[in-house]
């Protein structure tokens, strides 16, 4: 088939290099907006259009899918299907109805739970055993279109949501290239999603990222790997944004109190509202990231010291 692929970040790279590596024929790939980066802010393409450059196929890149000129030139690159992983803007109707096959769309959960902008994020928070990824045929109503694959895979317990999402990235991109060839012979029909399950994944804020030291020691854990790498988990020490990364959960009760830190020779101690929490890697405000011990040392932290007073 003739395909043109829409995707915007990092995620959506394995997708399209599986797409130019199968037998269909890519013919133009659509992304966001070159968008400000860096400390000097300068207008950086998208990973994606970095990618498409390099495979030299036409990228465009619409303010917003409505646009005329946009729908113009997408009818004429005449694409049969259109592979979508992460890219990032809602598509009107009559984008939608330019392909014959329509937009198909890589999510990264088993709809329809998590449908939304974080469904990986969310199934780590909520302690989910398994997610996957789904292709499915984009409609009006966010992620409710017809379902053709899905592929399943286990969450581990030491998974942050990048480390997940890396994982999903490479076993969806084989997902959608055989969805695009049973398309393409015929050989697949689309099932609508079942009513039962249905939950939604919004998009995390650096608010929702802040520590509770007052929950439960694996749901402090949950939610600093859900929030990891972005937009990070933090929490306050001494009046000050202090990050934290990934931690390990001590297997004994501990007396320390909820935020409250323990400074041993090689380790960061920290209450909870049931065992302690070791800290693993850590960002004090203004400094660089570096092991909790390496930190604790440079700091002298006070007997009395607390994370998030």
């Amino acid at each position: 088939m003739r395909i043109v692929f829409a995707g915007t970040p990092e995620v959506a790279v394995p997708s399209l290099n599986a797409l130019a590596d199968s037998a269909h024929e890519l013919v133009g790939v659509v992304t966001r907006p070159d968008a400000p980066a860096g400390r000097g802010r300068r207008l950086v393409a998208s990973p994606v259009a970095q990618r498409a450059a390099e495979l030299g196929v036409p990228v465009l890149k619409p303010e917003h899918p409505r646009d005329p000129d946009f729908q113009r030139r997408l009818t004429e690159l005449e694409p049969e299907c259109c592979p979508v992983v992460a890219y990032g803007a809602l598509l009107p109707q009559s984008a939608l109805d330019i392909p014959t096959h329509g937009w198909v769309n890589l999510h990264f959960s088993l709809l329809p739970a998590y449908r939304g902008a974080a469904p990986v994020q969310h199934a780590i928070w909520a302690g989910e055993e398994f997610t996957g990824a789904t292709t499915f045929r984009i409609v009006r109503e966010l992620d409710a279109g017809p379902v053709f694959g899905v592929m399943t895979e286990r969450v581990r317990p030491d998974d942050t949501a990048g480390v997940l999402l890396d994982r999903l990235a490479e076993g969806g991109a084989a997902l959608l290239v055989q969805t695009l060839d049973a398309l393409a012979d015929g050989t697949v029909s689309a099932r609508e999603q079942p009513a039962d399950g249905l939950t939604y994944a919004g998009k995390i804020t650096v608010e929702d990222a802040r520590i509770d030291w007052t929950e439960r020691a694996v749901a402090v854990d949950r939610r600093i790997r859900a929030c990891s790498p972005a937009p990070g988990a933090w929490t306050t020490f001494e009046g000050e944004r202090f990050k934290v990364g990934p931690v390990t959960m001590e297997p004994e009760p501990s007396t320390l109190a909820p935020g409250e830190l323990r400074v041993l020779k090689n380790a960061v101690l920290v209450g909870t509202g049931t065992e302690a929490v070791r800290l693993g890697r850590v960002k004090a405000f203004g400094k660089k990231e570096m092991p909790a011990p390496d930190w604790a040392r440079g700091v002298r932290v006070s007997p009395d010291a607390v994370l998030g007073a």
